[in-house]
């Protein structure tokens, strides 16, 4: 069965869509170009939960007040739950907590959180810009980002409370009504909470469990050997125990769908095959610069470009992890791989 969606059409920024009793999906809107973050919105009778925030924009701060006065009809936020670190899913959660809810997100996201905030930077430090160049980021690039400004966490998050309510895998949560076993996934985020109704069919994915797109599983200056890929394949792997396929799942981005146990076979063999690929491309040495033909199979914006780096040296530590590949340092202080 393949996935699909009952919805044609996500609710209007400012306007909630019931997708089943007492849930309701929302819009928030971004600046990028994937355009909005899914949030939802649980009835707990005295007040509401809501799973997500959007970043931490005037536009999205105007769009959650027309939404707390509005399809929330004024009631009291008692929980905001956060499935990751991420700017676009945390960035208003501390603004959101600061109305008297509590903040609910595992420990491995809050922690991120709090650090990344902290590190406020007006230009890339040096030890990032060393790690761009051993990737093999394309030279006229970098020599313009060197003299940019970065992204910095705190230009999209708001500050943090001081305390929060820690989740982890295997903890039951009583929202909106219904109980919820909590399922961690890796790749995109470490610790990505995923809800999971028990005795029903709801499941809150988060950017875990899209629909028609691959979240980004990229590397980062801060552990530049870390291997996503992996971590997502075993992800999907192990929650592909508990999928049915008449689960409607609420994603972080796109429409909810059911169809999850396709879904997640789908998305765990796409990164294999972009792997086989890879390994192919690989018969003479390449930069990671050099490896976005084989992945994307599209063209690679300038706006995109880091991200598509950070993918790209996924791949190419899994295949180092998995003995396909390995890499040398090149006189020009990037580093090659070549397929072993």
């Amino acid at each position: 069965m393949r996935a699909r969606t009952p919805f044609d059409e996500p609710p209007v920024p400012g306007t909630a869509t019931e997708v089943a009793p007492g849930v309701l999906w929302m819009q928030l809107p971004l600046p990028w170009a994937l355009n909005h973050v899914n949030v939802y919105a649980l009835d707990d009778g005295d007040g509401w939960t809501v799973i997500d925030t959007g970043l931490d924009t005037t536009k999205i701060r105007e769009v959650w007040e027309a939404l707390l006065s509005g399809p929330l009809g004024g009631r009291p936020l008692r929980r905001v739950v956060v499935t990751h670190h991420h700017p676009d899913h945390v960035g208003l959660a501390g603004w959101l907590a600061a109305r008297g809810a509590e903040l609910v997100m595992p420990r491995t996201g809050y922690l991120l959180s709090r650090m990344l905030r902290g590190e406020e930077q007006s230009l890339p430090p040096k030890p990032v810009v060393a790690f761009w160049k051993r990737a093999g980021m394309d030279a006229e690039l970098l020599a313009q980002r060197r003299t940019e400004r970065p992204f910095n966490f705190t230009d999209w998050v708001a500050p943090l409370p001081l305390s929060y309510a820690r989740i982890r895998e295997g903890d039951r949560l009583r929202i909106g009504g219904r109980d919820w076993l909590i399922r961690m996934g890796e790749g995109h985020a470490p610790e990505h909470a995923t809800f999971w109704q028990e005795r029903g069919d709801l499941v809150i994915g988060g950017d875990q469990l899209l629909p028609g797109i691959s979240p980004n599983l990229g590397v980062q200056p801060t552990e530049p050997e870390n291997d996503p890929v992996t971590d997502w394949i075993e992800a999907c792997e192990r929650l592909a125990a508990f999928a049915r396929p008449d689960q409607l799942v609420l994603p972080g981005h796109k429409k909810p769908y059911s169809g999850l146990p396709e879904r997640l076979a789908q998305m765990a063999q796409g990164h294999r095959d972009a792997l086989d690929r890879l390994a192919g491309h690989l018969a003479v040495p390449r930069t990671g610069g050099d490896c976005f033909a084989p992945l994307f199979r599209r063209s690679v914006t300038r706006d995109s470009y880091g991200l598509a780096l950070a993918e790209a040296l996924g791949h190419l530590n899994a295949l180092v992890a998995q003995g396909r590949a390995q890499r040398e340092m090149g006189d020009d202080g990037a580093w090659r791989w070549r397929a072993v």
